[in-house]
């Protein structure tokens, strides 16, 4: 349902969010799995997009600020290939910090910010819109990993999908492609898509980005587990789990677990999960690329690299991808 928001005129919020039942299925059917896992989408609810926020200024985490570096540098360039008047839409928003950067040379028709965390989301998309009052913002509550179908209640125009943050790591190679797919159908043929990628990199130096001196990226996986008795009505203890990062290099991807240092049995939705002493949840994987391996992956989803943009350390990339003709 497309809803005004109250107060802010050029600001409307689209509640897709997901049926209850079904995310207390889909994180059950993880947790039931063998290795356990809970998708990484459920961190952000606000407390975990705030701790993330504190993550993105660490001075170990470097690809938030070496990514918006890229778009302060070639936002002209970057404006030049979205095109001017764009329908602009940003999957996993957060605080709508990075569009900040574009806006003044992009000039979007209309800015969708999309994310699975209501309170935060409307919060962000308030603020953005007194910022620019002459903006339309179109915020989306949605699980965009399951579903588009809100892309159906969008101003007509020009569509470029803006994926920052690497977040396209966190998916299976696999489940990337599809992803990319999806994208590509909602882009259409005149549409574009604007995308942040980590590269492959020193194993010390993304084993450090995950483990950070202050523990904020541990609290972070461990809000995990207060987002899980919410949603399922489990009892999961924090003290009861130790946070492990590590870069898996054959993989290339850094993985992020919440180990049981012993055996243990929660109660979780009127069931119980055992645990062995050493079994973990796997909570996350954040995938890392080369420009070649990246440009692989977008072609086999149907999108053609035209443009990238690195740092002087080639630690992260920014691409603009077209659909194939």
């Amino acid at each position: 349902m497309n809803l005004p928001v109250t107060g802010v005129s050029n600001v409307t919020f689209i509640d897709e969010h997901p049926a209850v039942g079904d995310v207390q299925s889909e994180i059950l059917s993880g947790l039931q799995s063998q290795p356990k896992t809970v998708s990484p989408k459920f961190f952000y609810d606000e407390c975990g997009s705030q701790l993330f926020e504190q993550i993105t200024r660490l001075p170990e985490y470097y690809p938030t600020r070496t990514e918006k570096a890229l778009l302060t540098r070639y936002r002209e360039e970057i404006a030049h290939y979205c095109g001017s008047g764009c329908i602009f839409i940003e999957p996993g928003s957060g605080n709508c910090e990075k569009v900040r950067l574009l806006l003044g040379s992009l000039r979007p028709a209309a800015y969708v910010p999309v994310d699975i965390s209501a309170q935060f989301l409307q919060s962000a998309a308030i603020e953005l819109g007194k910022e620019y009052p002459a903006l339309q913002v179109v915020a989306v509550c949605a699980d965009f990993n399951q579903s588009w179908a809100f892309t159906q209640e969008l101003p007509a125009g020009k569509r470029v999908v803006f994926y920052p943050g690497s977040t396209i790591g966190n998916l299976e190679p696999a489940n990337a492609r599809q992803f990319l797919r999806q994208i590509a159908t909602v882009v259409g043929s005149d549409g574009g898509v604007l995308i942040g990628v980590d590269l492959h990199k020193s194993s010390d130096r993304l084993n450090a980005a995950y483990n950070d001196e202050q523990g904020i990226t541990a609290e972070f996986n461990f809000n995990l587990l207060n987002r899980i008795n919410t949603l399922v009505d489990a009892e999961f203890e924090r003290t009861a789990f130790e946070h492990h990062a590590f870069y898996n290099r054959d993989a290339r991807r850094v993985e992020m677990h919440l180990v049981s240092p012993r055996a243990q049995t929660v109660r979780c939705n009127g069931s119980y999960i055992d645990f062995d002493a050493g079994e973990s949840i796997h909570t996350e994987n954040s995938y890392k690329y080369s420009v070649e391996s990246f440009s692989e992956l977008a072609a086999s989803a149907g999108l053609v690299l035209q443009r990238s943009w690195l740092d002087e350390e080639q630690l992260f990339s920014v691409h603009y991808l077209s659909v194939r003709a």
